[in-house]
């Protein structure tokens, strides 16, 4: 690909209306084009927003001040903007709490009060203890946008390091305490990403990468992501490299060590899917030892569960789109001598954990979760009792707990921590919580629909018991499909906000997600995007047709791959929703990959610098490409962050400069841009309730649907 002009940049105005759409009556900031035209296989593509991928330049961050001042000055006029801040905030006003993390007679776990930023790590002495601070992240920082995390304890549970995120970034600093004086020691660990710490002897192994250079931090092309080994005690000059792919640059490597610390497991992936699987003898090679082949190739994914009695249990896709486990004998590796422990079958084995000398199998049956206890060889098997359809998460333990915490919910059910008896195999209800919320006021069914193909596809819908389906009821469907991500029930405290206004929240199980297997995966990743979006606007015809919602009063949402998603249903479907939000989007498909860890996804959409068709197909459906002048498009209020290095946010300031220059319409094109925060996780509460509060004030006033709070 070969770039043709890149012009300088040029002053940029203040507020202005969009010349080129003398019919939109909002006003926007001017946003200057540049004459970039790049040469894909013979296209000849624009780029005139390209400047804006600069996100540290002096006008770009003008023109982030300029749009936030426009979106918030639409935001303003909203009569119930803040009363639906205000129940909100009444509602997320609770108690929450994580499932205990068990070191020794201690148990950690995050506890927020209620409106506490971010959550603050306690520790008790057993279950009964009082509770203590281990670490507040709202002390270390009062603006609330430093979060903080466990990352691992050593084997002797002598130590324990503890990551740190700042601004939303994915950047993770590691420290070391102490865990019999509660106190952080002098180790500290820098430029480490998608990482956590795996203990071995006094050290542990992590990932990183190398410092950036400066200005680079948050955009630039992260390389060489590398295994190393920290000894504690020590400066992280002296850490021990393990494992670094020169020829390989843009793949990542990561390390996990079982628990009888006999093995280091790595895996190498060149992006986001498939991934080869190696392994390093430690017990009797140490650091030094070579890697070991276990798994090869990048067309399946194989993770080690454990190490028992020479052998490994790994969960693999080969030969079994919906997963199998089996046993992997390390002297007799070879496929012909594999044992299967848990056989392939009709329902997606999502996942394998261990605790108490126990494996626990979790399914996945139409999207909820179904939990198996067994034994190592697969025998004795029995279901653990849930309280209903939903997500069930946790079943981690040593192989000496004699119990394990387990978290359950539900579209209508709080989340519920559970202690779990492994001898007895019964559930007792550890942590409640007391949110003023009544189940029983509410509707939860999964449905199935009809896509273009004629795919059957299901989808979750709730809303008010006895809510009339008179096609006038504001819906918010919500959708990601990629990644082999399943979406599964859960609570939300903000959708509280929708369903008592008597709205309907409506979430499709689509292709590309990973809900029914590695088919059902395959169906929607690179050549086959197209399912995904389809299956997303037929999900959208679905709730019109049933008399749900009308197109006057639907709207899309999705973040990340699901803003991708939105972007992509709104430019190619603008007359079937009312309102679009596209969160933390991919939205241009032809530089995604140029920009941090965005060359990890080529392995789900495709390379358009690689052959004509890949770019031909990313150029089909990328968002910023195929919005079209003078379409009226769905109100949209697009949602970034400045420190968003994941999903850089020029992927929304071009989308957003560039559908405010097509819109023609009364419709507004906004884009709320938050400052010190990223891609989503670690955001504080007070942020959480503003641009929740923003999201539901834009969807209710846009689609004309009245706000019971005014009432009061």
């Amino acid at each position: 690909m070969k770039r043709i002009l890149l012009l300088g940049f040029a002053g940029m105005g203040l507020l202005y209306s969009c010349t080129s759409n003398e019919t939109n009556t909002m006003t926007y900031p001017e946003t200057k084009k540049d004459d970039v035209v790049e040469d894909y296989f013979g296209n000849q593509v624009a780029d005139p927003y390209r400047w804006l991928e600069i996100d540290t330049a002096q006008e770009v961050e003008q023109w982030v001040d300029q749009q936030n001042e426009v979106t918030q000055g639409f935001l303003t006029q909203i009569p119930y903007r803040q009363a639906i801040a205000d129940r909100y905030t009444e509602l997320f006003n609770y108690v929450k709490r994580s499932a205990p993390y068990k070191v020794g007679n201690k148990y950690f776990y995050y506890k927020n009060d209620g409106l506490q930023n971010q959550s603050v790590i306690y520790y008790k002495e057993g279950q009964d203890g009082a509770d203590q601070v281990f670490i507040d992240p709202n002390q270390v920082d009062e603006n609330g946008t430093t979060s903080i995390g466990l990352s691992g304890v050593s084997k002797d549970e002598k130590y324990m390091a503890v990551s740190t995120n700042v601004a939303g970034s994915d950047w993770s600093e590691i420290t070391v305490y102490d865990m019999e004086t509660m106190e952080q020691l002098n180790d500290k660990i820098e430029w480490v990403k998608f990482s956590g710490a795996s203990w071995w002897k006094d050290g542990f192994f992590y990932s990183r990468y190398p410092e950036p250079e400066e200005g680079a931090e948050l955009s630039g092309n992260n390389k060489y992501h590398s295994v190393y080994y920290h000894r504690v005690g020590t400066d992280q000059s002296e850490d021990i490299l393990i494992h670094r792919d020169d020829a390989n640059p843009d793949y990542y490597n990561f390390g996990s060590v079982t628990e009888d610390e006999s093995y280091l497991v790595m895996y190498k992936q060149p992006g986001t899917d498939g991934f080869a699987t190696y392994y390093i003898d430690l017990k009797n090679d140490g650091l030094k030892g070579s890697l070991n082949l276990l798994f090869d190739g990048f067309s399946n994914k194989s993770s080690v569960v454990d190490h028992v009695d020479n052998s490994f249990l790994v969960l693999t896709d080969i030969d079994a789109p919906n997963y199998r486990l089996i046993q992997v004998d390390l002297d007799n590796p070879s496929p012909s001598n594999w044992t299967d422990v848990i056989p392939h079958s009709e329902n997606l084995l999502e996942g394998v954990s261990t605790g108490g000398g126990k494996l626990f199998a979790s399914y996945l049956e139409k999207a909820t979760n179904r939990i198996y206890q067994m034994n190592y060889d697969g025998s004795d098997q029995k279901a653990i009792e849930l309280p209903g359809l939903g997500s069930a998460g946790g079943f981690n333990g040593k192989q000496t707990d004699t119990d394990l915490f387990y978290t359950f919910t539900s579209f209508t059910y709080p989340s519920i921590i559970f202690n779990y008896n492994i001898e007895t195999g019964t559930s007792t209800a550890f942590f409640e919580t007391e949110l003023k919320f009544n189940p029983e006021d509410y509707v939860e069914k999964q449905v199935e629909y009809q896509s273009k193909d004629g795919e059957t596809v299901t989808m979750f819908i709730v809303h008010k018991k006895g809510l009339e389906l008179n096609g006038n009821n504001p819906t918010y469907l919500y959708g990601y499909g990629g990644f082999n991500i399943s979406l599964t029930p859960s609570f939300s405290t903000s959708r509280i906000i929708l369903l008592e206004n008597g709205g309907v929240f409506a979430m499709p199980n689509l292709r590309g997600g990973g809900e029914y297997g590695e088919e059902w995966h395959q169906a929607g990743m690179l050549f086959n995007k197209q399912n995904v979006f389809d299956d997303f606007i037929a999900a959208g015809e679905y709730l019109i047709d049933e008399n749900y919602t009308s197109k006057e009063k639907l709207a899309i949402a999705g973040g990340s791959n699901g803003g991708l998603l939105v972007g992509a249903c709104m430019t190619q479907r603008p007359d079937l929703f009312k309102v679009a939000f596209p969160a933390v989007g991919v939205m241009d498909m032809l530089r995604y990959h140029k920009f941090t860890v965005g060359k990890g996804w080529i392995p789900e959409y495709g390379n358009a610098e690689n052959s004509p068709e890949e770019f031909e197909n990313l150029y089909a459906y990328s968002p910023l490409h195929n919005l079209k002048p003078n379409v009226a498009y769905p109100a949209t209020m697009v949602t970034t962050a400045d420190h968003d290095d994941r999903v850089v946010p020029a992927h929304s300031f071009k989308f957003a400069a560039q559908l405010q220059q097509s819109n023609t319409g009364d419709n507004p094109m906004l884009i709320r841009i938050e400052k010190n925060a990223g891609h989503g996780a670690g955001k504080p509460v007070s942020k959480i309730i503003e641009e929740q509060s923003d999201i539901w004030s834009f969807l209710f006033y846009n689609t004309d649907s009245p706000v019971k709070y005014l009432e009061k």
